[in-house]
Formats: C-alpha cells, structure tokens, sequence
C-alpha cells in the first residue's frame, strides 16, 4: 500500500515533518535533522509549518542547520515572503554550540 501521494498540502516525502499538532504554547522546532542538511527549501516549508501550528502571543525557536549559514541569508525572506509583520515578528537569539542557529519567530 505505499504510495506517494498525501492527504495534505505539502509533499514531503520520507522526510518527518517538524510538528504534528498546534502549540499552545512557546516551543522549538528542531530543523536541525539530516533531513535539512542538503535540503534547505524543506527547512524553510518546515519553518512555515512551524509558525502556522503555533497560536497568537507564543513563540516558536526555530533551529536551524549549520549547513546554511546565518539565517539572515536566506530565512528571514522565505518568512517574510509567507507573513506580513504585524503577524509574526522573527528575532535571532544566537548560534548553537552545534553551528546551528536559533531564530525566535514571535506570533502576533
């Protein structure tokens, strides 16, 4: 019975998606995995999907692989191009012991 097609929006592949429920509540979201190492646009859709299941006035971190660099290169567009910022206003807290970073996106 495998297939690949989804019952959802966002094709994913084997890849394990970053959460499988709605916080209510501040949280990381680990995009630290393998799984983003050499595939950035799915950090990025996994750091959407991250903001989306997490309600008003809560934050999410959104840790990212050390693969890409500084999250100013190239998350706080994908980001930008998907939230307006009076909905989610993102913050860089720091860089992990690991050479990840962390981004704090703050739901409005």
């Amino acid at each position: 019975m495998a297939t690949d097609s989804h019952d959802h929006d966002h094709d994913h592949g084997d890849t394990e998606p970053v959460t499988d429920r709605t916080h209510d509540n501040s949280w990381s979201a680990n995009l630290e995995k393998s799984q983003y190492a050499d595939n950035r646009s799915l950090l990025e859709r996994h750091a959407v999907e991250a903001i989306e299941h997490t309600t008003s006035g809560h934050h999410v971190n959104l840790v990212t692989h050390e693969a890409h660099g500084h999250p100013e290169t190239y998350l706080y567009d994908a980001l930008g191009d998907r939230f307006e910022e009076a909905d989610v206003r993102c913050e860089y807290i720091e860089q992990c012991g690991c050479g990840g970073h962390v981004v704090r996106a703050h739901v409005k």
